[in-house]
């Protein structure tokens, strides 16, 4: 005969209850229906056996009726046989516990080798030792919530510590539940939100039902919005925007999932409802992509000549927009996170490719870049239109009759500023210039277009505005020296300006006069750059006063005085503040930016706060002027008449990494989201790729070098 302690153990094992929770009146019921059937008679004899008259069988047939009779809404067999055809109700196991609802995934399977252990050393026992072990889990299984509570107090007061050893380690992988398969989906992607990326991919790789939380569209959607072309408030991480307007497009319907509510926009067999890239599939799995109409002479001449790419075959004519191969393909917003991640790492980490590209025979003091073309303009009175990923040299455009010292182009045309004291308008894809401006007595040093309006800066100390819509122009007076950059605001109407009077200006071309003049500056201005809307700074950052380190720290001993002082300026700052804005509030036109970034030739890199007029920081590092600056939402990168170019965090002001390379002073700068291009006096242009390698380097003299992977700061 086994002993006591082994039965009360085999007790406790029991977790496969299929009876309901009852209430206190329907056990007692249970109980005096059963005592006017058959006495109970429980004894205990010296070989510590139990004899039960009362069998599993007659419980069976006596409990579980009863509790379909009485308690029809709290009990009901799992299956559908003895149900009404016409019951109203959708769910009669609705009032089950979370771990015995049918109905739950996270209802836990019995584990297979526990109950045959169990069914091993129950059948060890005697006839009557199971039939009574098997009685009191009946009487458990039946019995209320409360009343259960009741039983397992009576029974761990009669455990001894073997026993509670036992029930601890058992009970603590017993209460472990499956949460995520518990809770709603939309409670779900809620908390899967909360997690980090590592975090995420880990949390993918416990079930398929996590897995597919966890790679859904709404939680790396979510991801993409907090890290993607902006630095994260809680890990300070930031990643490259690369293309432009997929971030925002799906954004209403991935709300809409996360909230539960349907959609009936196609998605992926993942659930992924993301905004299409729509190519034009045919037979033999040939993509032919959608080419938008010409809209202008311009757009006609470049489209009918494209550039390094091959043209796509004719549709198939058996081949319509409305065949099934033409569905739109879908790409989950973890792929876009991931491409994203890979180049943030590179840029973290200083991981890029350099390439070179070599063809001008006099400095490079201008260029722009996008996915595909470079252009470049230098001091020998040439424009040069490269291919980027192949680094061949696709045309020169020959015109100017002096240096080339600014230009900027987009899909249609290409402005170039010159020596020669005009503006040249190109189409950059067939080399033809269009037409030619003249308005300057002297050199043009800086231009920038927007919209339809395009302002230069001259040596002549002003700037023209050129409206190309009613071929209108105005002259802009105020700076005492050379206007070296300009940039255009269309939205807020206004122009922002750098020269060598050390001096930047903002103003508003509805009045033609001077919003705000920002001084700080000791040496001549040579570059002014307005920061996107999306850049932010830290509330430390913007509530202080401009100056450096060195100086807070030798104004610690008259700290009281410090901070009213502090309350001072900043009460003026806000007052200017909203002087600033009246202008634009009366007129109901938009603010301008509120950021904006000037290097000069005293070797420093300031950031403004464009509405107060103030300092906010100023960025020392480089030993000589700087030249050019390029800027997003990320970051700062700077050149310099030291040959060097430094990567910058706008928010702390410290020098991330240092590049060098040239052999002259660095011009000229361009910024995307994975690249850096560098111009220099050496007649050098620069490309630095956080792609990874662009293509295998060419064979033969085509104008273009290519170096190894860089590592760390410098080559």
């Amino acid at each position: 005969m086994e002993p006591l302690a082994k039965r009360r153990r085999l007790s406790l094992l029991h977790n496969s209850a299929t009876l309901p929770q009852l209430n206190g009146s329907a056990v007692a019921s249970i109980f005096a229906e059963e005592a006017t059937g058959k006495k109970r008679n429980v004894a205990l004899d010296d070989d510590d056996s139990i004899a039960i008259s009362s069998t599993s069988k007659y419980a069976g047939q006596k409990v579980a009726p009863f509790l379909a009779k009485h308690i029809p809404d709290s009990y009901a067999p799992l299956g559908n046989a003895d149900r009404p055809k016409n019951s109203s109700e959708g769910n009669m196991s609705s009032k089950f516990c979370y771990r015995h609802r049918p109905d739950l995934k996270c209802r836990r399977k019995a584990d297979e080798p526990s109950m045959d252990q169990l069914q091993h050393e129950l059948e060890s026992l005697s006839q009557n030792d199971q039939q009574g072990i098997s009685h009191v889990w009946t009487l458990f299984s039946a019995a209320p919530a409360k009343q259960r509570q009741l039983m397992l107090q009576g029974i761990l007061t009669q455990c001894c510590f073997p026993q509670l050893s036992y029930l601890s380690n058992n009970v603590r992988e017993l209460i472990r539940i499956d949460f995520l398969s518990a809770l709603p989906t939309e409670i779900g992607f809620k908390i899967l939100c909360y997690l980090d990326t590592i975090s995420l991919c880990k949390a993918a790789q416990v079930s398929q039902r996590w897995r597919a939380l966890a790679d859904d569209d709404v939680v790396w959607h979510r991801m993409c919005e907090q890290h993607i072309d902006r630095k994260c408030t809680k890990c300070g991480w930031g990643l490259p925007l690369l293309e432009r307007k997929r971030l925002r497009a799906s954004k209403r319907q991935i709300q809409l999932r996360a909230t539960g509510k349907a959609i009936t926009s196609p998605t992926t067999p993942q659930g992924n409802g993301l905004p299409a890239i729509q190519v034009n599939s045919g037979p033999s799995g040939i993509a032919y992509p959608l080419t938008p109409p010409a809209t202008d002479g311009i757009s006609a001449a470049c489209n009918s000549e494209p550039i390094g790419k091959v043209a796509p075959p004719e549709r198939p004519p058996n081949v319509t927009r409305n065949s099934s191969l033409l569905e739109p393909r879908f790409r989950p917003w973890k792929d876009v996170y991931k491409d994203r991640f890979k180049v943030g790492s590179n840029w973290k980490h200083g991981r890029y490719t350099t390439r070179i590209f070599k063809g001008h025979t006099n400095g490079v003091m201008c260029l722009q870049f996008d996915d595909h073309i470079l252009a470049t303009g230098s001091y020998d009175a040439t424009i040069k239109i490269w291919d980027i990923e192949s680094g061949k040299e696709l045309r020169t455009l020959h015109g100017h009759t002096a240096g080339v010292r600014c230009l900027q182009f987009d899909e249609h045309k290409l402005i170039s500023g010159s020596l020669d004291h005009c503006l040249k308008v190109w189409n950059w894809r067939t080399g033809e210039c269009i037409s030619t401006y003249s308005g300057h007595s002297a050199g043009i040093i800086g231009l920038h277009f927007d919209s339809m309006m395009l302002v230069s800066g001259s040596m002549d100390h002003t700037l023209r505005i050129w409206n190309f819509q009613d071929k209108q122009t105005c002259v802009l007076r105020g700076h005492e020296d050379w206007v070296n950059a300009v940039r255009v605001d269309t939205a807020s109407r206004t122009v922002f300006s750098a020269s060598d009077d050390c001096t930047v200006r903002l103003w508003d071309l509805d009045t033609k006069s001077t919003i705000k003049i920002y001084k700080g500056h000791v040496g001549q201005v040579q570059q002014v750059l307005p920061l996107p809307p999306e850049f932010e700074l830290d509330d430390d950052a913007n509530d202080g006063d401009g100056t450096s380190d060195d100086d807070a720290a030798s104004a610690t001993s008259t700290s009281a005085l410090a901070t009213i002082s502090a309350a001072i300026a900043y009460s003026a700052h806000a007052r200017a503040a909203v002087t600033f804005a009246e202008p634009f509030h009366a007129a109901d036109r938009p603010l301008p930016p509120r950021y904006m970034l000037t290097g000069a030739l005293d070797s420093t890199i300031r950031l403004w706060d464009v509405h107060t007029g103030k300092c906010i920081r100023t960025f020392f590092g480089h030993i000589e002027g700087i030249w050019a600056l390029g800027a997003d939402t990320l970051r700062i990168v700077s050149g310099s008449e030291d040959r060097t170019v430094k990567v910058w965090d706008a928010r702390t002001g410290k020098c991330e990494r240092n590049f060098t390379g040239h052999a002259g002073p660095v011009t000229c700068i361009g910024l995307s989201d994975s690249r850096i291009c560098t111009g220099s006096e050496d007649c050098e242009v620069r490309v630095y790729s956080f792609k990874g390698p662009v293509c295998a380097p060419l064979e033969g003299g085509d104008g273009m070098k290519e170096e190894g992977q860089g590592q760390g700061p410098g080559r």
